[in-house]
């Protein structure tokens, strides 16, 4: 090793080589470090969103065998034009059951003239249980038409379809577009969507009913109601207006 005498009594060339030795050494350490970062911790990859979104997306579905995500209303939301035109719009993730144990009967799709005639065909449209979603459950506080707020909506709903099957994972998509005013004039409402749990023990979540039993007979129904009807999903809510 060069002694502080010795490296004085050098060339200058060999000084140089010596002087700079260290900040070269700190230099490649830190580009080595720099190509050899996980791309996982870099927050700017496609490989972190891509993780990120996963990890949204399975809090967002929850612990429960069923997971369900509401786009519209959102919580805040002032919907509609003359207290309808508003809509409810879902994605619903059956982490382990295939199609047929879903419930899922067919495709609907309800609209004006041939729509009614012409594949995908419309449900029942009538307050109630969806014949073609048969689990699932949707309330509105606000509601006026049938049980009030016990009433399930499901079967209102003028859009079902399939949008993964990934096995053993199935997800169905429903769309309903609020074509009457039946749900009060400027109010504040609450949305309550969830899926019955297989109640009947037959392998399909086809037991949601057309009316929620009030179990604590306070004439409203809601979460608590819901939870004590029994479900296989959390309550997802929404807090909006309806608004003329």
């Amino acid at each position: 090793m060069l002694s502080l005498t010795s490296l004085s009594r050098s060339p200058r060339s060999t000084r140089a080589v010596v002087t700079a030795a260290p900040m070269m050494f700190a230099l490649l350490m830190s580009t080595a470090c720099r190509d050899n970062k996980n791309p996982v911790a870099d927050e700017n990859s496609p490989v972190t969103a891509d993780v990120a979104q996963s990890h949204g997306r399975d809090r967002a579905l929850g612990r429960n065998p069923v997971g369900i995500e509401v786009f519209a209303p959102e919580t805040g939301d002032r919907a509609g034009i003359g207290s309808l035109g508003f809509l409810v719009d879902m994605e619903v993730t059956f982490k382990r059951a295939n199609l047929a144990e879903t419930g899922f009967t067919g495709l609907q799709l309800t609209g004006p003239g041939g729509h009614a005639n012409i594949l995908p065909f419309p449900g029942l449209a009538a307050p109630g249980h969806d014949d073609r979603f048969p689990g699932l459950i949707v309330l509105l506080s606000t509601t006026q038409i049938g049980a009030g707020s016990c009433q399930n909506l499901a079967g209102l709903f003028n859009i079902t379809g399939v949008t993964n099957r990934n096995d053993p994972e199935t997800e169905l998509w429903a769309t309903w577009i609020v074509g009457a005013a039946g749900f009060g004039h400027n109010v504040d409402s609450k949305l309550s969507v969830a899926v019955a749990r297989d109640i009947n023990g037959d392998g399909i979540y086809n037991d949601a009913p057309d009316v929620i039993p009030d179990s604590n007979h306070d004439g409203v129904c809601d979460e608590r109601d819901l939870r004590s009807f029994g479900l296989d999903s959390d309550v997802e809510t929404a807090d909006f207006s309806i608004i003329d």
